[in-house]
């Protein structure tokens, strides 16, 4: 009897494996390829701005394009990540995989002509259309739609970024304001593994950041404590930081309806207002991704980690250009300008705390993310993926506090609590 009992658990794992190792390899195919073409074609359209760099003038008529773009043909798409999460809390409309081609092509178009923007909304966005597509397709019940769209969103993190881990936890822990629910954890897990080893089998390459600091270690606790003390308030300076993201995304997104009352106005003064910045500051290195500058010695992630480049408010400059892109208009995702004003912030507080400047904007990089996005247990993990896993208990702490010391907001309004 106990070895009958034995058999049938057995089979009943390996169905389960079998059945969402089946349902993994559509989405995670279709996904990572479309993924490996954007960030082919995202590398290509930066490398012509930088060339052609007349066209952040165009901005305005860009921002305009994308207004009715969207206005013509994305209805319920253009709610983006916060429709696909929504749609995994309460199956119902599904999500449209016209968000494909529109949510790729509005982000090309952000990033051709100089808008602050990231790339991991429209990796999510790929992975979610490409999901709920499928789901429909083999007429799956709500349950199993429910898994499905969260493999979508890990297939689409872990190809974007190379973190299949990270990704997996990111798709569960995002859905929910302090609770992760792990019915879905081996589905997303193959779905993030698979999706990264599809995107690089295009042969992406993804950045990768070095962390050479190595720190000693008290008697006691086996880390370096004063060195700990320190990740946990520079976290909570990061928790800070993200909470302002999210507060003046939502105040200029409020205060452009209240004062802009024709729609497709609001990216022409948003455009506006990003050429008149780069004026300011005299320099391009905030327009973009930011992950590599056109300068081998100017501001972005990469220097961060290098010490060099980075100015004392190169985190603030980032945070307004991003908050001004993506509240008036244009398309593209938040991860990667955080990143990048995670990433200077620590730069600059290393500077002032006396720590290593490497350690500090990886902390950052990851510390911000967390607080924004409400999760930490991701990020930390993510930490662990892009910079190794000698100093994973500072990552957690910067996290946490980070999430801590950012508020009960995010930048994904449909996440629920």
């Amino acid at each position: 009897m106990q070895q009958f009992k034995q058999f049938f658990k057995a089979d009943l794992i390996l169905r389960y494996l079998l059945k969402w190792t089946a349902l993994a390899i559509p989405v995670t195919l279709v996904t990572g390829s479309i993924v490996a073409f954007f960030l082919w074609l995202l590398d290509g359209v930066t490398q012509y701005r930088w060339q052609h760099m007349w066209l952040l003038y165009l901005l305005p008529v860009a921002g305009v394009a994308i207004h009715f773009l969207y206005k013509v043909l994305g209805k319920d798409a253009e709610r983006g990540n916060n429709l696909i999460i929504d749609e995994i809390h309460e199956p119902g409309g599904g999500v449209p995989l016209r968000m494909v081609p529109l949510v790729l092509l509005t982000t090309l178009i952000t990033h051709l002509f100089g808008g602050s923007a990231g790339r991991e909304g429209t990796a999510v966005q790929i992975g979610g259309s490409m999901a709920g597509g499928i789901g429909k397709l083999l007429k799956l019940s709500a349950a199993d739609t429910h898994v499905v769209l969260m493999m979508g969103i890990a297939a689409g993190f872990g190809a974007v970024f190379g973190t299949p881990v990270a990704g997996a936890v990111f798709a569960i822990e995002v859905l929910v304001f302090s609770k992760l629910q792990f019915d879905a954890l081996v589905p997303c897990l193959l779905a993030g593994f698979i999706g990264d080893i599809v995107c690089t089998a295009w042969g992406i390459h993804h950045t990768h950041y070095l962390v050479s600091f190595h720190s000693g270690s008290s008697v006691f606790l086996h880390v370096n404590t004063l060195l700990l003390v320190k990740a946990a308030i520079a976290g909570a300076l990061f928790g800070l930081c993200a909470w302002l993201f999210i507060f003046l995304s939502n105040k200029v997104k409020s205060l452009s309806l209240k004062y802009i009352p024709v729609q497709w106005l609001i990216p022409v003064v948003g455009g506006c207002i990003i050429i008149g910045l780069t004026w300011l500051v005299g320099s391009t290195d905030y327009l973009g991704l930011g992950v590599t500058s056109q300068d081998l010695h100017g501001i972005s992630i990469v220097n961060a980690f290098h010490g060099h480049g980075v100015t004392y408010w190169s985190w603030l400059w980032k945070l307004v250009f991003t908050v001004i892109t993506l509240s008036m208009g244009f398309k593209g995702g938040e991860v990667t300008p955080l990143f990048f004003i995670g990433a200077a912030l620590g730069n600059t507080l290393a500077v002032a705390m006396g720590v290593p400047a490497d350690m500090f904007a990886a902390l950052g990089f990851i510390a911000v993310f967390a607080g924004a996005t409400n999760t930490p247990v991701a990020c930390t993990l993510l930490g662990i993926e892009l910079f190794g896993g000698e100093y994973s208990l500072y990552y957690a702490v910067a996290c946490f506090a980070a999430f801590y010391c950012s508020g009960k907001g995010g930048i994904y309004h449909a996440q629920r609590r």
